[in-house]
């Protein structure tokens, strides 16, 4: 995906948490993220997007200290504000990513082709991701996210995520997995060993323990634990589902 098709996902994805959030109380309970009610989430997503938009219109070398973190969010306003909080901060980073230059020089985390690209990406599938737990939240499906976009986070979470060193995803025997979309070029093989994973696009490697083929949308939640397996009807498995276990256990972003 192109910088600006991301920002573009950035900008009506968090949009669309927003008008989700509208429609629900701020108690509600958040049941892709257990521990949260909608409060909290706009909170967390908030606070995010403020990070991010000071790291990239300061351009940060490192990740802030926490006072510059702390000074980057602000006082977190009452429940009364708290949407037209996230919205401004929201609108603030779409924004900031919209009119920075294309050589952007700050720090990034996984790699990419360049830091504007990262940030974009990144911020894209953060809000992607907690948009559909608004909507889990709010009871109501929300529109299904777009095809290229879900691939695209299937692909971040598998190559990005999943192969540093911080990943907890891990086998005390070599396990494999294959994600194939069906509705799109994508394809990934994954490898899971006690070292950080390892990924490859080849669509011809060996055969796996435990293949998921589906459509992408289906996929990306799936893998980003959205959707719980049971709930994923358009998604076939073939072999291990075992795996699907381990996958939810382990598979935590922090």
């Amino acid at each position: 995906m192109e910088i600006t098709a991301h920002i573009d996902a950035l900008r009506h994805e968090g949009t669309r948490l927003a008008e989700a959030a509208a429609r629900t109380d701020l108690s509600a309970p958040v049941p892709t993220c257990p521990e949260w009610q909608v409060r909290d989430l706009l909170r967390h997503v908030g606070s995010v997007h403020r990070w991010a938009a000071t790291i990239t219109a300061r351009g940060l070398s490192a990740p802030p200290d926490e006072a510059t973190a702390e000074a980057a969010v602000g006082p977190v306003p009452s429940d009364t504000a708290l949407l037209d909080w996230y919205r401004e901060g929201h609108a603030t980073l779409v924004d900031t990513l919209t009119t920075a230059p294309a050589d952007l020089a700050c720090w990034s985390f996984l790699p990419t082709p360049s830091p504007l690209a990262f940030w974009a990406r990144r911020q894209a599938h953060e809000t992607a991701i907690h948009r559909q737990d608004a909507d889990a939240a709010a009871g109501v499906p929300g529109p299904p996210v777009d095809t290229v976009l879900a691939l695209d986070g299937i692909d971040e979470l598998l190559r990005g995520f999943m192969t540093g060193s911080r990943s907890t995803l891990r086998s005390d025997h070599r396990r494999t997995l294959l994600v194939r979309a069906t509705d799109g070029p994508g394809s990934w093989h994954v490898t899971i060993t006690r070292e950080p994973l390892t990924v490859t696009t080849d669509a011809s490697a060996e055969p796996a323990d435990l293949t998921l083929a589906g459509p992408a949308r289906e996929l990306y939640r799936l893998l980003w634990n959205r959707l719980p397996a049971e709930q994923a009807g358009e998604v076939e498995r073939t072999g291990d589902r075992g795996l699907l276990d381990l996958w939810r256990d382990t598979a935590v972003i922090g």
